[in-house]
């Protein structure tokens, strides 16, 4: 059946279209989910909740309008050289060699999109990187498997977080939270006391290897109340699965009363959570 160049350019304009809805579906998705955790069919990032993380989804859906944008014009020029270059349209081919204004076009246009997006990509690496006056420091250890956390500002006291079977949400609940204030600026020194794992909580936006003999930093200031889990993002060894990350972010009074409580309980019983890993694993 022959199809005609009208019916061809329809066709060709219908995907880009579609296309087009697509990726601003997927744009509009990305606000969406649950907060804190990964949601049922989730394909795009965790709603955000720190300014980094807000600068990684803008980032994020800035380069897919780009990439959409790349991808819809080179398939139209693909289908307008398919429908209007072919051999029974063209029986007798052009002997063209040069075109100096496209080739300065196909040179120029490629250089400024990537200055567009490089100006962004260092501005947010910037901001991960550089760490503002902390508010509060948290030492992060990771541990087969499981992880110890200290506060070196608050008492200097610390815990075991294990994750628990029989809690949700499940393999990211844990017995012993992370406990932050909202809207402070915490930093995480994270290193590990066997091998390298790595300290991971995708509605903040952070992400840092916990490597032994050596101290890595990262920050985050979390914008919203509640709780936020991430996991061990380094394979190290057959519990990996097992050793989840979760943060509960309070106000300032229910963190000062928490503060006071901590140090009463893991003074008095340092080695409280001491769980069996393969209890919690099965």
């Amino acid at each position: 059946m022959k199809m005609s160049k009208g019916q061809n350019g329809r066709r060709v304009l219908g995907f880009a279209v579609v296309a087009t809805v697509l990726a601003a579906a997927g744009a509009a998705f990305a606000a969406g989910g649950t907060l804190g955790q990964p949601s049922p069919w989730e394909y795009t990032l965790q709603p955000s909740a720190s300014p980094v993380m807000d600068n990684i989804t803008w980032f994020h859906n800035f380069l897919l309008w780009i990439i959409t944008a790349i991808t819809i014009f080179v398939a139209i020029l693909l289908g307008i050289v398919a429908v209007k270059f072919n051999a029974k349209s063209n029986p007798v081919p052009s002997k063209t060699t040069h075109n100096t204004l496209i080739e300065v076009v196909w040179t120029i246009v490629p250089v400024l999109i990537l200055v567009g997006i490089a100006v962004p990509s260092f501005r947010l690496l910037f901001q991960q990187l550089d760490i503002p006056k902390a508010d509060l420091t948290i030492k992060a250890t990771g541990k087969q498997w499981y992880w110890t956390y200290a506060y070196p500002d608050n008492g200097k006291f610390e815990f075991d977080s294990l994750m628990v079977a029989d809690k949700a949400p499940r393999l990211l609940a844990v017995d012993n939270e992370v406990v932050v204030p909202v809207n402070k600026v915490i930093r995480i020194q994270t290193t590990g006391a066997d091998v390298i794992h790595s300290f991971a909580i995708p509605a903040f936006g952070i992400k840092i290897d916990a490597v032994p003999g050596r101290l890595n930093e990262t920050w985050f200031k979390a914008t919203k109340e509640g709780m936020y889990y991430g996991q061990c993002s380094e394979l190290c060894g057959k519990d990996h699965a097992y050793m989840p990350i979760a943060i509960k972010v309070v106000n300032d009074q229910e963190f000062t009363t928490w503060v006071e409580a901590a140090k009463k309980k893991y003074a008095t019983n340092p080695a409280n959570s001491y769980a069996s890993i393969g209890a919690a694993a099965q």
